[in-house]
């Protein structure tokens, strides 16, 4: 399986963010905007967080605040697990599965270089998976 840098640089550089004083309301119209469904939450060039729909539904839906009045800093996910370029795709998907999330920042050094979804993994797999299907389906019948 191919580095995470290989997804990277075949998808761009998209890395959406907003600033940890920005409100929730402000977080949601970013996730619409660019249909994406976590935020890495930055102060200058620093990752203090990440805001996802989880953090949305489950800190403010469910807990009946209002997301004009609430920082993202109140309800983002501070502690945020982060990969490598080099770290195998494979590897990637595991690390999700086990601690059940949907993002992972790619980070190299003290800089973030991007981000992937469970989804950007996936369709990566599947894509690689159809070659493969494609390429033994020519040499039986080719």
């Amino acid at each position: 399986m191919k580095p995470v840098s290989e997804l990277l640089k075949n998808r761009g550089p998209s890395v959406w963010r907003i600033t940890p004083e920005a409100t929730v309301f402000d977080a949601l119209h970013l996730l619409a905007e660019h249909d994406v469904g976590a935020l890495l939450v930055m102060q200058d060039d620093r990752l203090q967080g990440i805001f996802s729909e989880r953090d949305y539904t489950r800190k403010i839906a469910l807990q009946g605040r209002d997301s004009r009045h609430t920082t993202v800093s109140e309800v983002m996910t501070p502690n945020v697990l982060v990969v490598k370029p080099t770290t195998d795709m494979r590897d990637c998907m595991s690390l999700m599965g086990q601690r059940k999330i949907r993002h992972l920042p790619v980070v190299e050094g003290d800089k973030v270089i991007g981000m992937l979804s469970i989804r950007d993994l996936m369709n990566d797999i599947i894509a690689d998976d159809e070659m493969t299907i494609a390429q033994l389906q020519s040499y039986i019948y080719g």
